[in-house]
């Protein structure tokens, strides 16, 4: 009896290895430009910035010059080869936050994607720290770099706050953008006192103090919103108002403060009462 014949079976888009290959693909992208970042910065510190070229990289780590161009511009950005991988690594943060998350807690987890970056090679980042304070272009790659950070973070904040109302009393956008250069500015103050030590000491938890100040600081106006038309707030109950004048014994002594507008007989009154006192 002949065998039947076997119905293939139907694939869906999830099941074909193009998810797979891209995966590969990526990988294979970061490993070669992890590799093009060590040898430039080692040409770096031996040859000097301006005297190492681009074909030296490239032959350095093994691949044509065109392999170079392929990942790079130009051989100041081989040193920073995982910031574009970061910065969506960080907004992924932000796009998956839930939503009880106070907005100041999710834009702090989502730098630190930015600080795991360098605390994973801590040789290589205090080296490139190195670099960067030596040389002028260098540095301002770095600047470009955190600029796009904290823009990212600024979005984030203002999304929660509506843009287009800028009317006087309203701070909210202003508060957004002062919130987003604090949380960068922490990271970046413990980030460099991190490197300067060598790489060296917990630095999760050195952020996590840095973080906490600024949470203190703004954490109480960011994501506020006014209570909506309609609605039936119950006004805080005003402080009690501090009285005029106190007096107190100890031992002989009777000790008296008093408020310069206080009425002079309260404050006798205010004093013979603590005197009568058994």
């Amino acid at each position: 009896m002949p065998k039947a014949a076997k119905t293939p079976r139907a694939t869906s888009p999830s099941d074909a290895p193009e998810s797979a290959a891209g995966t590969r693909a990526a990988a294979q992208r970061l490993k070669m430009r992890r590799e093009l970042a060590t040898a430039a910065m080692e040409l770096f510190a031996t040859k000097g910035y301006e005297a190492t070229t681009v074909d030296e990289i490239a032959a350095a780590a093994g691949v044509a010059r065109r392999t170079f161009f392929r990942h790079f511009r130009s051989k100041e950005e081989a040193i920073f080869p995982d910031h574009d991988d970061t910065l969506v690594r960080a907004e992924a943060v932000l796009n998956a936050a839930p939503p009880h998350e106070h907005p100041l807690d999710t834009v702090c987890r989502g730098i630190k994607e930015v600080m795991k970056m360098y605390a994973g090679s801590p040789a290589v980042s205090v080296e490139r720290y190195r670099l960067t304070r030596e040389v002028p272009t260098l540095r301002e790659r770095e600047i470009a770099s955190v600029a796009r950070y904290e823009r990212l973070f600024t979005r984030y904040l203002l999304g929660h706050f509506d843009e287009r109302d800028h009317h006087d009393g309203n701070d909210d956008p202003l508060l957004a953008e002062v919130a987003a250069s604090a949380v960068v500015t922490a990271h970046n103050h413990v980030l460099r006192r991190w490197l300067r030590a060598g790489g060296e000491g917990d630095v999760e938890a050195q952020l996590d103090h840095a973080f906490a100040i600024v949470r203190e600081t703004f954490g109480s106006g960011i994501g506020a919103r006014p209570a909506p038309a309609g609605s039936t707030a119950v006004p805080a109950e005003p402080a009690p108002e501090a009285p005029a004048a106190t007096a107190s014994t100890t031992g002989d002594v009777v000790v008296a403060v008093a408020r310069t507008d206080a009425p002079l007989d309260e404050v006798m009154r205010t004093i013979q009462q603590a005197l009568t006192k058994p």
